[in-house]
């Protein structure tokens, strides 16, 4: 069986150059990869376009990227918690492609079966159609959106094996599940990283045909984006 196991974020990481195209997994702060992300701060790779459903916030996820002015496009489907994000979106600093969130993930999603386009009714009649083509079916007008073309598409995982299959846990896997195999190469970091056969064939979401590189993470904090907790009684 082919490993796909590297040893570090390092090495899961070579080829990231200036200018790319980079899809992230993750859900606001949920399912990020952590760990890519702060390699990719400390490579100070630049120019970049990523694809992601937000930014994270000001000081954690894509938002340390933000910071340091190394992100140029950003495509996403809205800008939620991030304040620079938003800063530089109306300064004109960063170049903003806001898509409908179903839109997003069906992009991703057909990058990954190989699908060069579709249509979908979502965002006819607004700004998202302008420069598309359009078609009529069943009588509901629909826009064609092209499938997204990514140098690389890193994302995290609960639980992976060495051959590269990968379970996600909850609300980490509403991304990360259709950016695996969307780019040319994909890397996954995962909190536990066991040996080939270990996992359950029944509860594996991503094969790992699907997975160039995979390594384990060193740590994650899985920050919490807006905590509300029930006040004492």
């Amino acid at each position: 069986m082919i490993s796909r196991k590297v040893n570090n974020v390092k090495e899961a990481l070579e080829g990231i150059q200036d200018g790319q195209t980079i899809m992230l997994g993750g859900f606001g702060l949920c399912g990020i990869p952590e760990n890519s992300i702060a390699e990719l701060v400390h490579k100070n790779v630049t120019n970049l376009t990523c694809i992601s459903n937000n930014a994270g916030v000001d000081d954690f996820g894509l938002g340390l990227l933000l910071q340091k002015r190394q992100i140029t496009k950003m495509i996403s489907s809205y800008v939620g918690e991030n304040a620079e994000f938003e800063r530089q979106m109306l300064s004109g600093e960063l170049e903003v492609e806001l898509t409908p969130q179903g839109t997003l993930a069906e992009k991703c999603r057909a990058a990954q079966a190989g699908i060069p386009a579709f249509f979908t009714p979502a965002g006819f009649g607004t700004e998202v159609a302008e420069g598309k083509e359009t078609r009529e079916f069943n009588g509901k007008m629909h826009v064609m959106e092209l499938a997204y073309k990514a140098d690389f598409s890193i994302v995290k995982a609960w639980k992976g094996d060495e051959a590269g299959n990968l379970i996600f846990k909850g609300t980490a896997r509403n991304f990360n599940a259709c950016m695996a195999g969307a780019a040319k190469i994909t890397i996954a970091e995962v909190e536990e990283l066991v040996p080939a056969g270990t996992l359950n064939p029944n509860e594996i979401h991503i094969p790992g045909i699907m997975v160039n590189r995979i390594f384990q993470g060193e740590k994650f904090e899985k920050r919490i984006e807006q905590r509300t907790v029930r006040q004492r009684s």
